[in-house]
């Protein structure tokens, strides 16, 4: 028992060490091999960590005056959602940091194009290049919404997803190929861009800003109960939960009496409920410390 417990404060000090030195490249997770998000403590405690202009949704909004269920997959019929993804093909790359954000972000634009087409996927690997937000071996959602805020980010047609580290370069921003073996980078683009960002946590906070604006990035402790789940509300005690993945949520609602968030994983279709889960709503202890670490960013009319 006693060595169990030095095995896990050696790692977490192994973990904060990493964390502190806000380097995403240098602080890959000590304590699940599953670990793709890894918390920049120097970016987070800096001016950028936020871009607050309005009053937030929470502000004027109250818990009871919310829908007992929504869903951005459904409303009055309309799906808004940008496409499931898989971080992991076609190589293993721990970047739910980018995917959990940008696939929020992408919904928020289609939210806010009314659903027109054609529908918006953001470019994952021009994130990875260029948003100096994180690596294959992890990263931080919030610097991301603020690479959205600062330089824009293109369609996924810039640059597909390689699942691979990439040096940021003009063809790594966006780029298309001519000819057999003849590549070049593409000198006019669209990048979409976000105005307000910023952090919030619990029930009210996120409820209140999935139902006005759409779609949140969250983080989340992956473990083995996750990995497997195939279906259902999830719900698991866990003694000690640490944020070690990044997931978006883009709804709730309720069975049962039990209510549920409704979230989107990046491991793929095949996963859980067509690459979707639903976790209990309340306590941290039973819900992967979803309710935690959450982040938000607001587009930009075109």
């Amino acid at each position: 028992m006693r060595l169990a417990f030095v095995l896990v404060a050696a790692a977490l000090v192994a973990t904060s060490f990493a964390l502190i030195s806000g380097n995403p490249k240098r602080a890959i997770s000590k304590v699940n091999s599953r670990g793709c998000y890894v918390r920049n403590e120097v970016f987070r405690n800096s001016s950028r960590a936020q871009f607050i202009t309005q009053p937030r949704p929470h502000d004027r909004l109250s818990l009871g005056s919310l829908p007992d269920s929504w869903d951005w997959r459904n409303v009055n019929g309309t799906n808004f959602l940008s496409p499931t993804r898989n971080q992991h093909i076609p190589v293993y790359c721990g970047s739910c940091w980018a995917h959990g954000s940008t696939s929020a972000l992408a919904d928020r634009i289609n939210i806010m194009r009314k659903g027109a087409f054609p529908g918006v996927t953001l470019s994952v690997q021009n994130v990875l290049a260029c948003g100096d937000a994180g690596s294959c071996h992890g990263g931080d959602d919030v610097p991301v919404y603020a690479y959205a805020h600062d330089v824009g980010i293109p369609d996924e047609t810039c640059n597909q997803y390689k699942a691979a580290d990439e040096e940021c370069s003009d063809m790594s921003k966006c780029y298309t190929c001519t000819t057999f073996g003849k590549c070049e980078p593409v000198k006019k683009y669209k990048v979409w861009k976000v105005g307000d960002y910023g952090s919030i946590s619990g029930e009210h906070e996120m409820k209140a800003e999935i139902y006005a604006r759409g779609p949140i990035s969250c983080g989340i402790h992956a473990d083995d109960a996750l990995e497997n789940y195939s279906g259902g509300i999830f719900s698991e005690f866990t003694v000690f939960p640490m944020v070690n993945h990044i997931i978006s949520i883009v709804g709730w609602g309720e069975e049962k009496g039990q209510k549920y968030w409704i979230g989107r994983n990046s491991w793929g279709e095949p996963w859980g409920e067509q690459g979707f889960f639903r976790i209990v709503v309340g306590s941290r202890f039973y819900n992967l410390a979803v309710e935690t670490e959450c982040a938000f960013a607001v587009p930009l009319p075109e």
